[in-house]
């Protein structure tokens, strides 16, 4: 009698663990929405959660005290489109053919066959929607509505990416603002860009409302803290850290908005929210940049200030309130982690470089990382490898502010080399105190995976440079 007591309870515990882990904890089944958020250049230390100074981000912080921080959360290359490429495909960015930006003159963009977020959970009946900027190809056969969003409003790129930028060798066309495949405006001014954080957040407000009857995906991809950094009248002059106090003072109200438009719909307790951003600051902007507080470096590096991101998930009743994940994550684990969600097939077809992180998600009790090796790439070229608290930095050379700078558009830089080094970041995530000479094998461990990743990765095995459509 014990033992079978003992063997009810044992599968009850399992039961409801599997319930917990595949989202489907929810009246009717009905499989959970995802809104993800997604920022563009906010470091580590650039929100309340992980130590933001000059300004106050309380809906983060609401967040936070709601759901799970992820202080080791990656991106899947230090710049705009790669990291986009990592978000969507689960991939690293050379695998999908995007070692690079794309802007106004390429040809390319993210390769249609590639599978996205939006299309894998379409497979479930998802009503999907992208607002904000897309940076993965602006003609036509790569925009977001033929990459599985029903809808798309925002940019096609970057918001630097126009006539107005103070270095000539980046006078760009007149950067037009779209709607699906529609151009509503074909050259927004400065009034345009004061107002997108509002209008994007507003898109998103209206798809829920719109769309609470059925499980729907948003992808939320902000044009700031981005240089230029443009800010609504209301939100203007009110942190004591200027202008970029100001602008991530409005992407947090932004955040409010997405949170009482769930809970005014009833829908709060079966939607994930994840807010994060696609790399580190731009340093090379003095204070028109953020902070990647305790990590070193920024954007464009393979240092931890480039590739590591602040990350909140929340989920009413699934996420457990209030708690921390020190494990490593990726952006590019969000492609398998909502399939499985959503109850939708990754795709079996091809490599798909996310893992599945819904144990780290939920909080399962000794739930480790599910990577054994990540790569930090610039372009074609491997730069970095970790594995657990290890990390080499293979020798290169990268972009570092030439001298403190005073903010606006004129960040200048200049180019630093840094030859073979080991870090322990459990002890020194900075990223200061080189160990490679302490530990040999260390080392030789992690060359050998660099070889892998060159044998694997290499030139990408799929798209290349992308296709023209």
């Amino acid at each position: 009698m014990k033992h079978s007591t003992t063997k009810l309870v044992l599968a009850v515990a399992g039961f409801l663990l599997t319930v917990l882990l595949t989202g489907f904890a929810h009246a009717n089944d009905r499989p959970p929405n995802v809104v993800i958020i997604f920022c563009d250049d906010m470091g580590y230390a650039d929100i309340g959660p992980f130590g933001a100074k000059g300004y106050e981000t309380p809906h983060l912080e609401r967040m936070a005290r709601e759901g799970r921080t992820f202080t080791d959360f990656h991106v899947g290359r230090s710049v705009c489109s790669p990291s986009r490429a990592a978000l969507l495909t689960g991939c690293y960015p050379v695998r999908v053919g995007v070692p690079g930006n794309f802007g106004p003159n390429s040809k390319t963009g993210l390769d249609p066959d590639e599978i996205t977020i939006a299309e894998v959970v379409k497979q479930r009946g998802y009503a999907t929607a992208m607002f904000g900027k897309w940076h993965l190809g602006h003609l036509p056969g790569f925009l977001p509505v033929r990459q599985g969003f029903d809808q798309w409003f925002g940019l096609p790129y970057s918001n630097d990416m126009w006539p107005h930028h103070p270095d000539p060798r980046y006078h760009f066309p007149d950067l037009p603002l779209m709607n699906g495949t529609e151009v509503v405006n074909p050259a927004i001014d400065d009034e345009v860009q004061r107002n997108l954080t509002t209008w994007y957040t507003e898109g998103a407000v209206k798809f829920i409302e719109e769309k609470k009857d059925q499980p729907f995906f948003i992808y939320l991809a902000h044009a700031q803290p981005h240089v230029p950094l443009f800010v609504s009248d209301r939100f203007k002059g009110t942190t004591q850290r200027g202008l970029f106090g100001d602008v991530v003072a409005e992407l947090d109200w932004g955040v409010g908005q997405i949170l009482d438009a769930l809970k005014r719909t009833n829908v709060d307790e079966n939607t994930l929210v994840v807010f994060t951003s696609d790399n580190g600051p731009w340093l090379l902007y003095g204070d028109h940049g953020g902070s990647a507080g305790p990590l070193r470096e920024g954007k464009g590096t393979s240092f931890e200030g480039g590739f590591r991101v602040p990350c909140v998930m929340r989920w009413p009743g699934t996420i457990p309130a209030g708690t921390t994940c020190r494990q490593f994550a990726a952006t590019m684990d969000l492609l398998p982690t909502v399939a499985g969600l959503a109850g939708a097939d990754v795709p079996s077809d091809r490599i798909v470089d996310g893992k599945d992180i819904r144990a780290l998600m939920v909080g399962e009790k000794d739930a480790q990382s599910p990577h054994d090796v990540f790569y930090y790439y610039a372009g074609r070229n491997l730069q970095a490898v970790r594995t657990g608290q290890w990390k080499l930095l293979l020798p290169h050379s990268y972009s570092h502010p030439a001298k403190p700078g005073t903010g606006g558009m004129n960040g200048k830089g200049g180019s630093r080399p840094i030859g073979l080094s080991l870090f322990d970041l459990q002890s020194d995530v900075g990223e200061m105190v080189n160990v490679a000479d302490a530990n040999p094998d260390v080392v030789r461990k992690l060359q050998a995976l660099a070889e892998l990743a060159r044998e694997d990765l290499g030139d990408g095995k799929r798209a290349g440079q992308g296709v023209r459509r």
